[in-house]
C-alpha cells in the first residue's frame, strides 16, 4: 500500500462508494423481483446466481492474464512451487491449445455476462427507493449500476493482480475445471469462423500458417471445416438480422441517429474493441521475454509504456482498457439489440413471435461482437504479438487507457486487489522465477556450461602401440 498517494486513495474511496451504492441498488431491484431471473424464477436464486457467476467471471478474466502471460516461461523453472499451475500451463500451451482457450473463453465470457444480466439487470419501468428521475437514469437506465458492480468487482480486481502474480493466481484446480470447460466450448465449433480468418491474414502476410500440431488427417480435416461452414452459417445469419433491423431503425440504438450511421458506428466500434482485445494478448505475449525481443520501434515504444517505467503501468492500462472495452461494447450492445414490438412491428424475415423474442434479447449482436470484435483479434494477436504492437493506433490506445484510468471511478479495483493480494498471500513471480532478463541470462550461462562439457565428453582418439583408444568414451571400460 505503500505505493499508492494520497490522491490514489481518494480516488479509491470515492470508487469504493459507488460500487457499494451500485451493488446495493442491484441487490434492491433483485429481492424487489425487478430483474428477470428474480421475477420468473426467485430473487434469492437470482441472488445466489449473480454472485456466483461474477467470482466465476473473476477467474476467467484473471486467468486468461496468467495462462496467456506464462507462454514464454519454461515450466520447469515452477514445476515443484507450483505444480497445479504447471500442470493447467503445460494442457493450455500444448499444440495450439492456447487459441482453442482463447476462443472458448470468451464466449465463457459472453454467456457469463448474459446470466449476470439477467439477473441483476432492471426491468423495463423498474424503480428502486423512491430515487429521482435523474438518479435512476444514471445508474439503472444506463446500466452504470451494473457496469460498476461487474467490472470493478468481476473483472478488474483479479486483472490487476493476474498481471503480476500469474503463477499464484491460477494455482488452484477451479481454473483447471474453468480451462477444461473453455477448450469444450471450442469443440462446439461456433467460433471456428475465427480461425479462417486467422488463416487469412497469415495468407496476406505472405508466411506459411505457423501451428505446433502436425498436420491434421483427412477426417479431422472433414470435422475442423464442418466446423468452419457451420460458424460461418452462424455468423452471417446474425449480421443479416441486425444489419436489417438496423436500416430498419428497429433497435435500441439512441434516437435521433440516422441508421445508416448506426450502421457505420457498428463496425468502427467493432475495429476499436478489437484493438483493444488483442492488444492485451499481444502485451501479455511478450511481458515475460527480454526487453531486446519485444519488438520493432514503435511496439518497443508501447512496451517502455508498459514495462519498464511506472511498475504499476501494465496493471492501469488493463483497469483503462478494461473501461474502454466495457464503453464500446456497452454502445454495441445499443447498437445491435433488436427492438421489435411483438403483434406491433413486423418480425424480421416475417419470423414466428417466439423466435422474434430470442432475437430481441440481444444474443445475436454478442456473437457478432464476439468473433468480429474480439476472437479474431485476439488470434491474430497471438500469432503475431510484436507484429500487432507496431500498429501506431496500439500506442495511441495505451494512453487513452491509461488517462482512463486517470479519472479514478473503477480506482475501487486497486483497493479490492489490494485485499484479495492479502488475503490469498499472492506474490509476484519474479519472486519464484526471476524477471526475463535473469532467466535469459541464466539459460546463457546453463547453455554455455552445457557446451563445455560436450567438449570436454568429446571422444578424442589416441594412437597407441598398435590400437586405437578413445579418450572420454565408456567403450573401452
Amino acid at each position: 500500500m505503500a505505493n499508492h498517494t494520497t490522491l490514489d486513495f481518494i480516488k479509491m474511496a470515492i470508487s469504493m462508494g459507488l460500487v457499494i451504492f451500485s451493488i446495493v441498488i442491484v441487490t434492491a431491484l433483485i429481492f424487489g423481483e425487478n430483474t428477470k431471473i428474480a421475477a420468473d424464477v426467485a430473487p434469492a436464486v437470482a441472488f445466489i446466481l449473480m454472485w456466483g457467476s461474477i467470482l466465476w467471471l473473476s477467474l476467467v478474466e484473471g486467468g486468461k492474464c496468467a495462462v496467456v502471460g506464462l507462454a514464454p516461461v519454461d515450466g520447469e523453472l515452477y514445476k515443484d512451487s507450483h505444480p497445479t499451475t504447471n500442470k493447467i500451463c503445460a494442457l493450455a500451451h500444448k499444440g495450439d491449445n492456447l487459441d482453442r482457450y482463447l476462443m472458448g473463453r470468451q464466449f465463457m465470457v459472453i454467456f457469463i455476462s448474459f446470466v449476470i444480466n439477467m439477473c441483476g439487470a432492471p426491468l423495463a419501468g423498474a424503480e428502486v427507493f423512491n430515487f429521482p428521475s435523474w438518479l435512476e437514469s444514471i445508474f439503472l437506465g444506463s446500466g452504470v449500476a451494473m457496469v460498476l458492480t461487474v467490472v470493478v468487482v468481476g473483472q478488474l480486481t483479479t486483472q490487476i493482480n493476474a498481471t503480476t502474480c500469474m503463477l499464484d493466481y491460477i494455482n488452484t484446480h477451479f481454473m483447471t475445471f474453468t480451462l477444461w470447460v473453455a477448450l469444450l466450448i471450442e469443440k462446439t465449433g461456433v467460433m471456428h469462423i475465427c480461425y479462417l480468418v486467422k488463416y487469412l491474414v497469415y495468407w496476406l502476410a505472405g508466411k506459411p500458417v505457423v501451428t505446433n500440431e502436425a498436420p491434421r488427417t483427412t477426417l479431422q480435416n472433414v470435422f475442423f471445416y464442418g466446423r468452419c461452414l457451420w460458424s460461418i452459417g452462424i455468423l452471417a445469419f446474425a449480421l443479416a438480422v441486425t444489419i436489417d433491423a438496423l436500416f430498419k431503425g428497429q433497435t435500441t440504438m439512441w434516437e435521433g441517429v440516422p441508421d445508416g450511421v448506426s450502421v457505420v458506428v457498428f463496425f468502427v466500434l467493432m475495429v476499436f474493441t478489437g484493438l483493444l482485445e488483442g492488444m492485451q494478448i499481444a502485451l501479455f505475449a511478450v511481458a515475460k521475454l527480454p526487453k531486446s525481443e519485444q519488438g520493432g520501434p514503435i511496439a518497443m515504444k508501447t512496451c517502455e509504456l508498459m514495462f519498464h517505467g511506472d511498475e504499476k503501468a501494465f496493471a492501469r492500462f488493463n483497469v483503462g482498457r478494461q473501461m474502454f472495452v466495457t464503453l464500446c461494447f456497452f454502445v454495441i450492445a445499443r447498437v445491435t439489440t433488436l427492438d421489435v414490438v411483438i403483434g406491433v412491428d413486423e418480425n424480421i424475415f416475417g419470423v414466428s413471435d417466439s423466435v422474434q423474442k430470442f432475437f430481441n434479447m440481444g444474443f445475436l449482436g454478442a456473437i457478432i461482437a464476439t468473433i468480429l470484435g474480439s476472437i479474431s483479434w485476439q488470434l491474430i494477436a497471438s500469432a503475431f504479438p510484436r507484429e500487432f504492437l507496431s500498429n501506431p493506433l496500439i500506442y495511441i490506445f495505451a494512453l487513452i487507457c491509461l488517462a482512463l484510468e486517470a479519472t479514478g471511478i473503477c480506482s475501487g479495483a486497486w483497493f479490492l486487489a489490494i485485499f484479495h493480494r492479502k488475503l490469498n498471500r499472492l506474490q509476484t513471480d519474479e519472486v519464484y522465477i526471476g524477471t526475463a532478463e535473469e532467466r535469459a541470462a541464466s539459460k546463457g550461462k546453463a547453455d554455455s556450461t552445457s557446451d563445455s562439457e560436450e567438449e570436454a565428453a568429446e571422444p578424442v582418439a589416441v594412437e597407441g602401440e598398435g590400437e586405437t583408444a578413445v579418450v572420454g568414451s565408456t567403450d573401452n571400460v
